[in-house]
């Protein structure tokens, strides 16, 4: 799959139209999942996603295959979401109320409403997480990016990543062991 996506890369560097159209169906649903994770609603989401794609395309030229195109596509998508966010002063409630509205829309990993309480809440503590901390999360575990992977889109060494998820799973098994969190 990764020589298929390079051989995209070359031939939408050279203009090629269906390429671009390919490689934006291959990775919408991946950036759109992780910004709207980030953002909290599906409207800033699809902006975020479309400025990123919009990046991604004026960028492409500068794409040297040092890292996965997946890695290159979510870290320019990190630091389109960093930059919405500083512009907006983004308030950390918008993805405690998008968590509570959340509803799956088909076939859903927790069967039964105990197991997506208990997501909910899960996803609520990583809400609570430091900002730094909470990126790694969601990259790492949601997006499912390796830990190099991780580390190069957050501009940061594997061993920052390391000890960014190992401080984040300390906070958050601390926190689902208090009282009123029945997350064991």
């Amino acid at each position: 799959m990764r020589d298929e996506i390079e051989t995209l890369c070359k031939r939408a560097k050279t203009g090629d139209r269906e390429a671009a159209s390919e490689l934006l169906t291959l990775h919408y649903e991946r950036i759109y999942s992780y910004l709207r994770r980030l953002c909290g609603n599906d409207d800033d989401a699809a902006d975020l996603t479309q400025k990123t794609f919009c990046q991604v395309w004026s960028s492409l030229g500068s794409y040297q295959g040092r890292s996965s195109f997946s890695t290159w596509l979510h870290g320019i998508g990190h630091h389109v979401y960093v930059d919405w966010r500083r512009k907006r002063n983004f308030t950390e409630a918008q993805a405690d109320d998008w968590w509570e509205s959340c509803a799956a829309d088909g076939p859903s990993p927790f069967d039964d409403t105990a197991a997506r309480e208990m997501a909910q809440q899960l996803y609520a503590l990583v809400e609570q997480l430091e900002e730094d901390s909470r990126q790694a999360v969601h990259l790492h575990y949601y997006q499912g990016l390796s830990l190099q992977e991780t580390a190069e889109v957050l501009g940061v060494a594997t061993s920052t990543v390391k000890y960014r998820l190992r401080e984040a799973l300390g906070s958050l098994r601390s926190q689902a062991a208090e009282p009123g969190h029945p997350i064991k």
